[in-house]
């Protein structure tokens, strides 16, 4: 899975979910020379919700289709992982 985010502005984005305990520092972002961020994450087949951390600050995924309530009041964002996802890595 490729999650992205246009931050050209940003210090340091970094991605928290289901997948890595809600831990930010878990997964960071790669700086790109046109103000996007991104990363590859190899997870198993789920559905797993997420939310980016901008500079310290928890923020919507504006690319995400599908999202989910949290318990503190706001939405995460969502992607499913399926059978079929294959990568081209290696």
């Amino acid at each position: 899975v490729v999650l992205t985010f246009f931050a050209p502005e940003a210090r340091a984005v970094q991605v928290a979910g289901t997948f890595n305990g809600w831990r930010p520092e878990a997964n960071s972002l790669e700086h790109t020379e046109s103000g996007e961020w991104t990363i590859r994450l190899m997870l198993k087949s789920g559905q797993y919700e997420y939310r980016f951390v901008v500079d310290g600050e928890w923020s919507d995924d504006p690319q995400a289709t599908q999202s989910a309530t949290n318990p503190n009041g706001g939405l995460n964002s969502v992607f499913k992982v399926g059978l079929e996802d294959k990568t081209d890595l290696l």
